[in-house]
C-alpha cells in the first residue's frame, strides 16, 4: 500500500466520522482512530526484513463547516419544497459513482422514472462495487451527490417524486 492511499484513507476516515477503522491486509495492518479533536494512525507492516517495522502517526484538525445564518431562510423553503418527495439514501459508508464503469452512461438522471428496486447508483466500499437500488417508483427530481464523492451511512442520495 502507497503512502497516497494511506492518506486518502485518513482523510476518508476523517470525513466519514467513524470513531475507529482497522484494515487487515496479507503483509499490513491499518487502525485509524479518531476523536477529541484529532486522528490517529498506526501502521504496522509485516517485516520483509527483519529490521522494518515503520509506525506513522498522523493528526489530522477537525474542519469545522462556517456558519451560514444567511442562508438559513433559503434552505428552510428548500426543505417545504423537498418534504413531498421521497429521499434514497446511502445504505453503508463509500464512495459514490454514478456510472457503473467510467465507459458506461449514468444509472439515472434528473426526470428518469425508477421503478421499486431498479438500481440507481453503486457504492465503492473496500474495493468492492455495492448496487444500491430505489425502494420507491416514481421520477428523479434531485441527485443530491457528486459523482466520485465520499458518503456517510444515511446521507441522502437522491429526491424522488412518487406522484
Amino acid at each position: 500500500m502507497e503512502l497516497k492511499d494511506i492518506q486518502n484513507l485518513i482523510k476518508f476516515v476523517a470525513k466519514s466520522g467513524a470513531s475507529e477503522v482497522k484494515l487487515e491486509m496479507e503483509d499490513i495492518k491499518i487502525t485509524v482512530k479518531t476523536g477529541a479533536g484529532k486522528t490517529e494512525t498506526t501502521i504496522v507492516q509485516s517485516p520483509m526484513a527483519p529490521a522494518q517495522i515503520p509506525v506513522v502517526s498522523q493528526v489530522v484538525p477537525p474542519t469545522e463547516a462556517p456558519a451560514a445564518p444567511a442562508a438559513s431562510a433559503p434552505a428552510a423553503e428548500s426543505a417545504d419544497e423537498d418534504s413531498k418527495y421521497v429521499t434514497i439514501t446511502s445504505p453503508i459508508i463509500g464512495t459514490f459513482y454514478r456510472k457503473p464503469s467510467p465507459d458506461k452512461s449514468n444509472f439515472v438522471e434528473i426526470g428518469d422514472s425508477v421503478s421499486a428496486d431498479s438500481v440507481v447508483c453503486v457504492i465503492e466500499a473496500m474495493k468492492l462495487f455495492n448496487e444500491i437500488e430505489s425502494e420507491v417508483s416514481g421520477k428523479i427530481v434531485k441527485i443530491l451527490v457528486e459523482d466520485s464523492s465520499p458518503v456517510e451511512f444515511g446521507q441522502p442520495l437522491f429526491l424522488v417524486d412518487p406522484s
